[in-house]
């Protein structure tokens, strides 16, 4: 997609060689997320260079995301682009409809690169679940997640209940999810929802540091070593000696040719 077509939908993609920003460029609504956008999303997923290693997440301003835009859910905007606009599909075409929009979330987790939430402020619903869909999180002090859709009379449908039940575990998740309630940065910490929490003017510098200590290793050790640790805890230890063993093979081998 051309910067035109993105800054239509409120994003702004900037790449600098290995490192790829994704920025919610919405301010004036915190950044307030739509079906437009997530479809723009996955587009950028299927688009990045292959040379990109890092994929960051942020917000424009002092908010990461304040979730759904709630003009969706106004029914003077039932279209198709929105999301009431499901309701005049049946049930089969609205689950393919919204599986679209998950893609805007999933390609996140692609082991190409490691992508990084950068969070200050709120991270409210849609905006939980993106930073949720990213490897890592790194979040300023005053950063707040909610998982708000059970207030609306909904769940979450854009992939943030797994990552959320891996992160904290199953009792904490229904928790966090059947109330409603903010999830303040220092508690996000101890719970190990977050990868690391600094202070907000320390937050940029934060990140930049760990883009750079990512892309730092040779092309390849990275990816591959998501990829072993993407689904480990679903794996029996035989299966996962066997992907370690073939995995270093190759790195033996990307090695030897690099030094030939």
């Amino acid at each position: 997609m051309t910067p035109e077509e993105l800054a239509a939908v409120g994003l702004r993609l900037d790449v600098d060689g290995a490192v790829a920003t994704i920025t919610l460029d919405r301010p004036e609504v915190r950044n307030a997320q739509t079906p437009a956008m997530w479809l723009a999303l996955a587009a950028i997923g299927d688009s990045l260079p292959d040379e990109v290693g890092v994929v960051v997440v942020a917000g424009e301003g002092d908010t990461f995301s304040a979730g759904l835009d709630r003009a969706m859910l106004d029914p003077a905007n039932a279209g198709e682009g929105s999301v009431l606009g499901l309701l005049a599909l049946d049930d089969a075409a609205a689950s393919a409809r919204i599986e679209e929009f998950q893609r805007g979330f999933t390609w996140l987790r692609d082991p190409r690169f490691v992508s990084i939430a950068k969070v200050r402020g709120y991270a409210i619903g849609a905006g939980f679940q993106l930073a949720l869909s990213c490897d890592l999180r790194v979040v300023a002090d005053d950063a707040k997640f909610s998982m708000k859709e059970s207030a609306l009379g909904l769940v979450p449908d854009l992939t943030g209940t797994k990552p959320l039940v891996e992160h904290v575990g199953y009792a904490r998740a229904l928790e966090i999810c059947a109330t409603a309630r903010v999830v303040a940065a220092e508690e996000a910490v101890r719970i190990g929802l977050v990868t690391s929490c600094v202070p907000a003017a320390e937050l940029d510098a934060a990140v930049a540091d760990l883009a750079a200590a990512l892309v730092a290793p040779m092309p390849g050790v990275v990816s591959e070593t998501k990829t072993l640790l993407q689904g480990a805890a679903d794996r029996d230890l035989d299966e996962q000696r066997r992907l370690e063993r073939e995995a270093q093979v190759r790195r033996f081998r990307a090695v030897a040719a690099a030094l030939a």
